[in-house]
């Protein structure tokens, strides 16, 4: 089957800089694609510029999630075709609802936040989510997640250099609007409505977002018509981006993309 677009749009998943992205771009990029890789608004800043600013970027603070989605599709309009997707975490939730807008010819959700309805009580889920959400704190002031926090929720099994380094590289400050808003309305699939083609990656170690979680996701879609497809990836945790190892899931990925012409 001849391929349809040669286009990447990758959307980068809470607490992290956009940057994470960037040997995957060039791993694509080497593939023959054409990439975007932009971040979130607000968030076009050094690592270090934006921790400067951690409590006191209003902007950021109270930006709703409906911003960030209607801030790619922006991007993706301006494209002179339909893109793939390539989303993680709460990209990947991104991801899979600007699929159902109908502007991507396929999507691939790395290890996603769940949808409206999509729950987990896995306690790996509910101690990782917990500090982030922050129910009985302002919206007003920004979550800077904490070494430790990280060390549990992303790098889980990796050595404590590797932990220590990845969260001087990449951590930022994050709307706890932007995660809130995700719980609710702002992230309702309709799971019956045709799509395009959907591949949705899980990581056995995960805590943030478990395997099972992503699983429950997976299962949600029910049109028989539209390709959704689910591949668990063993011992592959939430840094799964940037990871070592983080390759597994690119040339799975592009196998898949290839199978089915895309």
């Amino acid at each position: 089957m001849e391929t349809k677009t040669k286009h990447i749009v990758f959307i980068t998943g809470a607490f992290v800089t956009h940057k994470s992205w960037l040997h995957w771009k060039t791993y694509f990029e080497g593939k023959g694609y054409t990439c975007s890789l932009e971040p979130w608004p607000h968030k076009d800043k050094a690592v270090e510029e934006l921790r400067a600013r951690q409590g006191k970027d209003l902007d950021l603070a109270l930006m709703p999630y409906s911003e960030v989605l209607d801030h790619y599709e922006r991007i993706i309009k301006q494209m002179p075709e339909k893109p793939i997707l390539i989303g993680h975490s709460v990209g990947g939730l991104t991801t899979q609802l600007l699929l159902q807008r109908g502007i991507a010819v396929a999507g691939i959700a790395i290890h996603p936040a769940p949808p409206q309805g999509v729950l987990s009580f896995k306690w790996s889920f509910l101690r990782a989510v917990w500090h982030p959400l922050a129910f009985f704190t302002s919206a007003r002031k920004t979550h800077l997640m904490s070494f430790p926090q990280w060390q549990y929720a992303f790098t889980n099994g990796m050595d404590f250099d590797e932990q220590l380094m990845s969260y001087e590289e990449n951590v930022i400050p994050e709307s706890k609007t932007v995660l809130r808003n995700a719980l609710g309305r702002t992230a309702h699939i309709d799971f019956e409505r045709p799509h395009a083609p959907l591949l949705i990656l899980s990581g056995s170690i995960d805590n943030i977002i478990p395997a099972s979680l992503n699983l429950s996701n997976f299962k949600r879609y029910k049109n028989r018509e539209s390709i959704t497809d689910y591949k668990e990836f063993e011992a592959a945790n939430h840094y799964v981006v940037s990871a070592p190892g983080w390759k597994r899931q690119a040339d799975y990925i592009l196998d898949w993309i290839t199978k089915y012409g895309i």
